[in-house]
């Protein structure tokens, strides 16, 4: 039976097994599109989590407009390089987490930074406690589990505090690094480039990378036709054409995060419908998706 689905990726394939309802709850399970892009960045990350320990580390801010993939990416990384134990020579096991994702906290201060580390350590701590008591309980966690990167995202929350502010939590992270020689990987928004332009220290500490908009071109036709191979759809529906390649791009305007939307939406429908196709009927109907002045009009 599987054989006739030759247009689905042979991982997704058993999905055909499903009904409707179960297709259609497949299609809004994460789904992770390797590209040259990410490719580049998530090599990059891991030659800084495995540079040699030197009281300098450099250190990298990935930056991007809002739901174009950066958190995806992070978490793929975060995957990639899964927590594990050793033991020792007494037989003892010791937990290993190499990679930390924390959430930078919308709170700029310094007690908030170590409450979002200790929080992704799923380890009992008390937030009422003291900044310095937070700050030992973090950094014994950090050296205890071998942590070779830590990465905050959602660090242009930074920007909501005072220069003041800034200035102190940059501080903090430079002597986070310097004590634990890890390298410190910040993800935001384009605007988080603005916390390196205050102080030329940091700046000089942090290399800068940025996920772009997709343009319309043949990468962009080759995304599609990945997209499609995931889509648990009976029949092919050639996203990479002329036409709906141009469709696709034009509503979502080349946002990877709204491009995977759309083409969850229309795949739905395409299930709902009896198509089993994405048409260019589905598709027109969902040019509500494309944003103007950030705001989606939703037809009733």
């Amino acid at each position: 039976m599987m054989d006739k689905y030759q247009h689905i990726h042979k991982d997704y394939r058993p999905l055909m097994l499903l009904d409707d309802h179960g297709r259609i709850e497949a299609l809004h399970e994460p789904m992770w599109i390797n590209y040259p892009r990410t490719v580049e960045v998530i090599n990059l990350l891991k030659s800084l989590m495995n540079q040699p320990k030197k009281p300098r580390m450099q250190n990298l801010l990935i930056i991007g407009e809002s739901n174009i993939g950066k958190t995806s990416l992070i978490v793929q990384f975060a995957l990639n390089n899964p927590d594990f134990s050793l033991e020792d020579d007494l037989g003892m096991s010791h937990p290993s987490k190499p990679v930390i994702v924390a959430q930078f906290p919308a709170s700029v201060d310094e007690k908030g930074l170590y409450i979002a580390i200790l929080e992704s350590f799923w380890t009992p701590f008390r937030p009422t406690d003291t900044i310095a008591k937070l700050r030992h309980q973090a950094i014994y966690l950090l050296r205890e589990c071998n942590v070779r990167i830590l990465i905050l995202d959602e660090i242009h929350n930074l920007l909501g505090g005072t220069a003041a502010k800034q200035r102190t939590v940059m501080n903090l992270l430079k002597n986070l690094g310097n004590e634990l020689l890890i390298p410190i990987v910040g993800v935001g928004t384009q605007d988080a480039a603005l916390i390196l332009h205050s102080d030329p220290q940091h700046a000089s500490r942090f290399d800068v990378i940025t996920l772009p908009r997709w343009e319309m071109n043949k990468d962009f036709r080759s995304l599609l036709m990945a997209f499609e191979a995931r889509l648990p759809l009976q029949n092919p529906s050639d996203l990479g054409s002329r036409e709906k390649g141009s469709a696709l791009f034009a509503i979502s305007s080349g946002n990877l995060g709204d491009l995977h939307r759309l083409v969850v939406e229309c795949a739905t429908c395409a299930i709902n419908e009896g198509a089993e196709e994405i048409t260019m009927d589905i598709i027109n109907k969902y040019k509500w998706m494309k944003p103007t002045d950030g705001i989606r009009k939703r037809r009733a």
